[in-house]
Formats: structure tokens, C-alpha cells, sequence
């Protein structure tokens, strides 16, 4: 009985390992070491600075003068001193409206005009891609003059964010190409048993389309909104006549010039006018690395 269960256990206990599997098994332990250090070190590189600005903003007057990095005193009052600022709230106001109402605007013009691209076929389709391309690489500084006594001078627009918000009602390039590459991905065969269907264009684009589209919809609105809401040169051209006008990021300049001793005060505000976008991507991030991901899938 006892060579039998001798005998049971030699058959159950693993074969021993080869030099050459000792080998391997320690250089894949030493690549998963390697390659998990690195990534702690990439999201300490990312994370420190933004733990650096909480708590700076958590710090007293006269210890953001010091080496301190650890708050004596927890002063969460700091935010509610920023939100007191005259002014602050506006900006907050100016800026979800501008980032909001652009986003929805782009992404409704645009939506159309990449669709037709993608799908149609038309005499000029190929010159029409190139001039949205082509578009897209003039920067704004070269046009802005021009724009500028349009929308200032005829249409007396200026000190407003409007010259900023109605152009997104007529399509963004970048936009358009960028929705027009994820449609390129979508099989024709459903546009086409649509239209068997009875469907007509615009009946196929919001039944059919629409809700396929939806991953590239959220990169390009996650794009515009990001652009909008960290947009400082549009603003200074536009709006910096007129501070019920301004927004976050030309309005936070103002404040750091007022508070540029207090550092506290300047960190506190810095990190309410980033917080929103980084919890916009937090959320989002799923949808929106799903959308660029399938962009280049087809040219």
C-alpha cells in the first residue's frame, strides 16, 4: 500500500524543469518586473504634478513660500475663496456654453457632410475630401484677421463668444474627416437594406448610421469640447474687450495676475478649471479610445 501511494505521488508531482524553462521563466518574470516599473513610473510622471497642485491649493498664504509639500492646515476654504472672485462664475457660465453649445453644433453639421463623403458617390466627391483636408492644415492665425472685421466690424459681434459659436454651425474639417474615416468602417450592407426599406437618406442616416456611429460621435465631441474649453486665443480676439464675456482659460490669466502671490489661491483655481474636462475624459475615455481606435481602420 505504501509503494502504491509512493508510486501515486511521483506520478502527480510536476516533472522538473529544464535549464532552459528556469531560463525563460526568470526572463519573462524580469521583462513583467521591467515593464510594470516602467508603467508606475510613466503614471507617476503624469499623477505627481496634478497631487502637487491639490496641495498646493490646500495650503496656507505663508506656507506656499516654503518647501513644504505637505499642507500644516487643510484651508479647503481656498475654493470657496476662488468661487467668491467677482467674475468666476461667469466664466464657468461662458465656458459650458461655449464648449457646449459649439460641441452639439459640430457634431450636428458635421455628422451629415462626413456621412456624404463616406457613402455617396458623386462627381467631386475626391476634390471635396481635398479641400476638407486642405482645410484642416490652414491655421486660424492665417484667416483671423479677415474674420475678425467680419464678425467685429459688420456684424458687430465683438466682445461676444458668437464669432466663436455660430462657425461651428457650418462643419469643422478635422471633424468631418474624422467622423468620415469611422463611416468608412460600416458595411455598406446595411445602408443598402435600408433603402430597400423604403428608408430615404436622412431616415437611414438617424435609424441606421446614427447609432453605429456612436463611438466615433464621442471622439469627435470629446475633441471639440476639449478644444473649446481649453481655448485661449479665440477668446483673447473676441472677448477680451468685454470680462462678462470671458471665459475659464483667458479669465484664469486675469486671475493669476491678480492673485500672483497667492499661490494657493492660483493652484485652487487651476484645478477647477481642469477638472471638468478631467472627468469628462474619465468617464468617457472607453468611447472615445473605442472612436479613434476604428478611425484608421479604412482609408
Amino acid at each position: 500500500m505504501t509503494q502504491l501511494l509512493e508510486r501515486k505521488g511521483e506520478l502527480s508531482a510536476p516533472p522538473p524543469l529544464t535549464p532552459a524553462a528556469r531560463t525563460a521563466r526568470r526572463k519573462a518574470f524580469l521583462n513583467w518586473i521591467a515593464v510594470h516599473t516602467l508603467g508606475v513610473a510613466v503614471a507617476l510622471f503624469f499623477i505627481l504634478p496634478f497631487v502637487f497642485i491639490l496641495l498646493t491649493s490646500l495650503m496656507s498664504d505663508q506656507q506656499t513660500l516654503t518647501r513644504d509639500l505637505i499642507p500644516d492646515t487643510w484651508e479647503w476654504s481656498n475654493y470657496s475663496k476662488v468661487f467668491d472672485t467677482p467674475g468666476f462664475l461667469t466664466w464657468w457660465r461662458n465656458t459650458l456654453l461655449y464648449a457646449g453649445l459649439g460641441t452639439v453644433l459640430t457634431v450636428v453639421s458635421s455628422l451629415p457632410v462626413a456621412y456624404a463623403l463616406a457613402k455617396f458617390r458623386f462627381k467631386g466627391r475626391n476634390l471635396s475630401l481635398m479641400l476638407v483636408i486642405s482645410m484642416m492644415m490652414l491655421p486660424p492665425q492665417v484667416i483671423i484677421i479677415p474674420m475678425y472685421l467680419f464678425w467685429a466690424k459688420q456684424l458687430d459681434l465683438s466682445g461676444t463668444l458668437w464669432p466663436l459659436i455660430i462657425p461651428m454651425a457650418f462643419g469643422d474639417a478635422f471633424s468631418i474627416f474624422l467622423l468620415r474615416q469611422f463611416l468608412m468602417t460600416i458595411p455598406n450592407e446595411y445602408i443598402d437594406a435600408a433603402r430597400v426599406d423604403g428608408c430615404g437618406e436622412l431616415k437611414t442616416l438617424l435609424r441606421v448610421v446614427l447609432p453605429m456611429a456612436k463611438p466615433g460621435i464621442a471622439a469627435v465631441a470629446l475633441f471639440q469640447f476639449f478644444y473649446a474649453w481649453n481655448d485661449y486665443f479665440g477668446p483673447q480676439i473676441y472677448a477680451s474687450e468685454n470680462p462678462g464675456a470671458w471665459t475659464l482659460s483667458y479669465g484664469l490669466e486675469s486671475f493669476k495676475g491678480a492673485h500672483h502671490t497667492d499661490w494657493n489661491l492660483t493652484m485652487a483655481a487651476t484645478l477647477l478649471v481642469m477638472a471638468p474636462v478631467i472627468l469628462v475624459f474619465f468617464f468617457a475615455q472607453k468611447a472615445f479610445v473605442e472612436g479613434v481606435t476604428l478611425t484608421g481602420v479604412k482609408g
